[in-house]
């Protein structure tokens, strides 16, 4: 999540358009209008994160905010669409994250890089009470397969995380034989660019149709 130059939570994961529109402008420095403006392919164009809360009242939104500024239009959008109970809320940053956290009573949130990291080095050396006061107030990590050259996910790591309350979502898996794998193992939700392959493979591993 990002914010417009006019203070709109953006739903946009880089921080400029090179990537998908071939333009060197900032986010931060185009208006709302602006932005939905510029064609992204397939008659797409950028979104506000209060339009698509509007769009799909039934549907749980993990929002990751990308930079400070977007924190306040981010909890403007959640709370104008009372959309506190289906969001999750995180951020690499973890003065982002508590900031936004303080505004939303009650929502949900997964760990900032720093006490996850802290946590899973915790975990795989057995110190289960160090895991759990780390990740207290913590729904969820949602965590690479590797970071830092360290493998995150195992089915100890996942046993120690579910001791201590909180789930395991990983990201970002786009291979089904994968998913099938990590939910095998445990995990409770995966992060991918995939949500049809995602919605298969997990239908096949459960036995639903």
């Amino acid at each position: 999540m990002r914010a417009s130059s006019d203070g709109i939570a953006v739903i946009s994961h880089d921080p400029d358009l090179s990537r998908l529109a071939g333009l060197s402008s900032a986010i931060r420095d185009l208006t709302m209008d602006e932005l939905r403006g510029i064609d992204l392919g397939e008659g797409q164009s950028f979104c506000s994160l209060a339009e698509a809360l509007d769009a799909f009242p039934e549907t749980f939104f993990n929002i990751d905010i990308k930079s400070a500024d977007a924190v306040a239009p981010t909890v403007a959008a959640i709370r104008a669409g009372n959309a506190t109970r289906r969001v999750l809320v995180t951020s690499f940053s973890d003065r982002r994250r508590r900031a936004a956290v303080r505004a939303l009573p009650g929502v949900a949130t997964s760990a900032s890089a720093r006490p996850f990291l802290t946590a899973l080095l915790a975990a795989k050396v057995g110190l289960s009470p160090v895991v759990r006061r780390v990740l207290r107030s913590i729904d969820a990590v949602q965590v690479p397969l590797r970071t830092v050259g360290v493998a995150v996910i195992s089915t100890r790591m996942i046993r120690a995380f579910h001791e201590a309350g909180v789930e395991v979502h990983a990201w970002t898996i786009n291979d089904p034989a994968l998913m099938r794998s990590l939910w095998a193992q445990g995990v409770d939700g995966i992060v991918t660019d995939r949500a049809d392959l995602a919605m298969q493979a997990r239908a096949e591993g459960s036995g639903k149709r």
